[in-house]
């Protein structure tokens, strides 16, 4: 199933199938100046992020140690408009995002922020991600305690002044006011259909850039 969105790069007709052509988000990013220390313990602890559609978001997260779950869902809007079809019209204040479980003493919330920056998505395009438009694919840092925000807001200015990527980067960090999980049939999308075309040309790539990119940081499951 291709998304329902309109491609606004450039079309490329081959073998009679039209595709968006997407540019590599994979940019090398360093590490965070500003971190939470790593837990002498294990434990769970949440992180949401939004990046474009969950589907690639969510199969980037899956790939990332310390990370035990991750959920496709919705955040910045309220419950009564948390579904799909209402969240595509763009009005609803919600952004497709996941919720990331991980384990602090495995992974800190600064090392997923890598991930999110340097593989998930383009952290420049302004509510758009590739071929997909509209305020609910913007990209976003929900964060969940003060001590995300400074880190998330820390980041974002290290990342700014260093001029990491070619364009000031948009992404809001704001309080997580709720998140709602995502209907059945988009948990774990790109799993389910590996040779969706949507998913070979937008989401595939990025796993491989975190395997490539950020060994470290990457786990086959």
């Amino acid at each position: 199933m291709l998304r329902a969105a309109a491609c606004a790069s450039l079309v490329l007709i081959m073998s009679g199938v039209i595709a968006c052509k997407t540019t590599s988000a994979a940019v090398k990013v360093p590490d965070p100046a500003m971190d939470t220390p790593l837990s002498k313990a294990k434990g769970s602890e949440t992180a949401v992020v939004a990046g474009g559609c969950f589907w690639g978001i969510q199969a980037v997260f899956e790939h990332v140690k310390g990370v035990s779950a991750v959920t496709a869902g919705y955040a910045g809007g309220s419950a009564d408009t948390a579904q799909y079809e209402t969240v595509s019209s763009g009005t609803t204040r919600h952004a497709e995002s996941v919720k990331i479980v991980y384990d602090p003493s495995q992974i800190s919330y600064g090392q997923l922020l890598k991930v999110f920056f340097a593989v998930a998505h383009d952290p420049t395009q302004l509510n758009r991600q590739g071929p997909d438009e509209g305020a609910q694919y913007r990209s976003a840092i929900f964060y969940g305690s003060d001590e995300q925000k400074r880190v998330a807001q820390a980041y974002i200015d290290q990342l700014n002044r260093a001029k990491v990527f070619s364009r000031p980067i948009v992404t809001e960090v704001v309080t997580l006011k709720g998140f709602y999980a995502a209907e059945a049939y988009h948990q774990d999308y790109a799993t389910h259909h590996p040779d969706d075309l949507y998913i070979r040309i937008n989401d595939l790539p990025k796993v491989e850039h975190l395997k490539e990119q950020l060994p470290e940081l990457y786990a086959d499951r």
